[in-house]
């Protein structure tokens, strides 16, 4: 655990995103708890604009994410007003309230164009690795933010909820990509079509997460692991998810010719020389690079 001072949230407590900083940690909680911190454009968009902040701050050297409450993301948030079907009267409360009224459909794919993608974008073009706690459930859009992140940790009591087949809408978020790379076409096609709850220890059984603890001690290790990432190699663990990602796709012997590339760029870097050097005479290193 880092020794430097932490500091407060920069956002009002009843923000609906949180900020904060523990040494080369910067921490983002979402923090709409009456809500199980659903998203809405409101929370997508100054997710985003923390993400760039940290990306561009070069004291930034990780970045762990989670919630605040008992949930982590319930999703989307459906009673926000860019996703919220209208009816033919204003503040119906239902199409059930009369076989008459038809609900308006709005276009979601523009709320995924304008806010998920480019969220998903820059959670994956990170120049720091990402941690996220995941503290209670994690559904819909919420589950494959989460899955997003370089290493997810969850509580004994989280869950992960694939929800879109329940409301006749398909993963987004990047959960088409995600969740196949992670865990097999024939349980990606479980979780997706049967939208049931994946309990946290059967999630790292499967490999959806990186690892599950008991609840009590989720923060604290989810800040260790964070903690540890910021002390390493910044630049080459970045590379290192970039290549991983990349070879999913590539011939073997493509895969091998750009883990040459990569270490051609690294081992004229400061951290490559910095690691040799303190491994040959036996000291800690200190690493820069990002």
């Amino acid at each position: 655990m880092s020794t430097a001072p932490t500091t407060p949230p920069t956002a009002s407590e009843d923000s609906p995103l949180l900020i904060s900083t523990e040494g080369a940690v910067r921490v983002l909680t979402l923090n709409r708890p009456q809500a199980l911190n659903a998203f809405t454009t409101g929370l997508l968009g100054q997710l985003r604009v923390a993400l760039d902040e940290a990306a561009h701050d070069g004291a930034v050297r990780a970045v762990l994410i989670t919630g605040a409450g008992r949930a982590f993301c319930a999703g989307q948030d459906l009673s926000d007003p860019h996703i919220k079907p209208e009816f033919d009267e204003p503040g119906d409360p239902a199409p059930s309230a009369d076989v008459h009224k038809k609900p308006k459909a709005k276009d979601i794919g523009n709320l995924l164009d304008h806010y998920y993608i480019p969220l998903a974008l820059r959670l994956r073009s990170m120049p720091v690795p990402t941690v996220c706690a995941v503290n209670g459930v994690a559904a819909g859009a919420g589950a494959n933010f989460a899955l997003g992140c370089d290493l997810v940790l969850a509580g004994q009591s989280a869950s992960f909820i694939q929800a879109f087949s329940k409301i006749g809408l398909v993963p987004d978020c990047g959960g088409t990509w995600l969740l196949t790379r992670l865990v097999g076409r024939a349980r990606a096609l479980q979780l997706a079509l049967l939208g049931d709850k994946l309990p946290a220890a059967e999630a790292q059984a499967w490999g959806l997460i990186a690892r599950c603890v008991a609840d009590a001690e989720l923060q604290s290790e989810a800040m260790a692991t964070a903690q540890k990432l910021a002390r390493m190699p910044t630049r080459a663990l970045v590379q290192t998810r970039e290549a991983l990602d990349a070879a999913m796709d590539l011939e073997f012997e493509d895969a091998l010719r750009l883990e040459a590339r990569l270490q051609s760029q690294l081992g004229y870097a400061h951290d490559y020389l910095e690691g040799a050097a303190a491994f040959l005479t036996k000291r800690p290193p200190t690493f820069k690079d990002r």
